[in-house]
């Protein structure tokens, strides 16, 4: 991965309460120049306080926020080096796009000519050539996102800090922007800093994921090593979907302590091999069928298996079932660490 030895972003020590509540509680973070870094979780997790922390917008109870190597902390959001896209875009309804991607750097008094070069350009970058002219009402949910996008830019910030900013749109244009933003930031080639609940979002865009939880991360990887090595229950079961097996159920399915996580799809269903259970629910979901299954051990496991050409599924709701995996796919989740996760 890329050097972080003077990364573009360092939190060190990061704390914020809101009276008795800890939001954020101890974050310790380097992020390298030119990575798409994303801060996953779930809503109360602390990784929209950190991103705002971050921008300026929330000052810290206690740590300190560094960019480029320089102490931030106690600045004010215009005098950081980083703009931030949210998720309602925040676009002037009354100014044509250009006008919208121009209006920072005519704040700043930026002359003219060099605004309206500067401006085209951002709008050729996020692939809006030509749609200066029109009005933000005039546009897709999709096409707003690469204005408010070509707006950031346009001030060339060292960062880019994105607060869900594809929450609006729908599946099948939410998933064209994930591919389009991760092309957008490999161009550009400054540090993308993302925020979001949606699991697939940041493994599919993201360099490395921090996962948060309860105002701390739980774990910070490539999207590969959080999903496939996961460090916690929290982390199994939250950034896909994960078998979580302890206590008496380890002992009967491994013959040993300890908790295992077993992805769905690494399970296979089999007639007679294996461990023994009764098909709960089938469900088909187009492309794979998901199987949950009740196993004579006393827990629950969900098989994902992809649908074949005859649309056959492997078993039916009721039916006796045994389950097999490789060894190489049992992970097991070391015990609760009370540090705080460190990158």
């Amino acid at each position: 991965m890329t050097d972080i030895s003077t990364p573009a972003i360092r939190l060190t020590g990061l704390r914020k309460s809101f009276g008795a509540v800890d939001a954020v509680a101890g974050v310790d973070l380097a992020i390298a120049d030119g990575e798409f870094f994303s801060m996953l979780g779930p809503s109360g997790s602390g990784k929209t306080t950190v991103l705002r922390m971050i921008a300026g917008f929330e000052l810290p109870t206690a740590g300190t926020v560094e960019l480029g190597g320089r102490d931030v902390t106690r600045l004010a959001p215009f005098e950081r080096d980083v703009n931030t896209v949210f998720q309602d875009y925040a676009l002037f309804p009354h100014m044509t796009v250009l006008e919208n991607v121009e209006y920072g750097l005519k704040v700043r008094r930026v002359a003219r000519r060099e605004r309206r070069e500067r401006a085209e350009q951002a709008l050729a970058s996020v692939r809006l050539e030509g749609f200066g002219g029109r009005r933000p009402a005039a546009m897709s949910g999709g096409q707003r996102q690469r204005v408010a996008l070509a707006r950031a830019l346009v001030n060339r910030p060292k960062v880019l800090l994105l607060d869900e900013p594809l929450g609006a749109l729908d599946l099948k244009l939410r998933e064209q922007m994930q591919v389009e933003l991760k092309a957008i930031q490999r161009e550009v080639g400054i540090t993308f800093v993302f925020v979001t609940h949606d699991q697939d979002e940041a493994l599919t865009m993201s360099d490395r994921v921090a996962v948060f939880d309860a105002g701390r991360i739980a774990q910070v990887g490539t999207p590969e090593e959080v999903y496939e090595r996961p460090r916690s229950s929290f982390v199994a079961g939250f950034v896909g979907t994960s078998n979580v097996f302890t206590g008496d159920v380890s002992r009967a399915l491994f013959a040993r302590d300890g908790v295992f996580s077993v992805r769905p799809e690494k399970i296979e269903i089999s007639a007679d091999t294996g461990a023994p259970g009764t098909v709960a629910e089938v469900v088909y979901a187009g492309a794979v069928t998901r199987y949950v299954v009740d196993l004579d051990a006393g827990s629950r496991a969900v098989v994902v298996s992809q649908n074949r050409h005859d649309g056959a599924p492997l078993a039916a709701r009721g039916q006796r079932v045994h389950l097999t995996w490789h060894d190489e796919h049992i992970v097991e989740i070391p015990p609760v660490a009370k540090e705080t996760a460190h990158a």
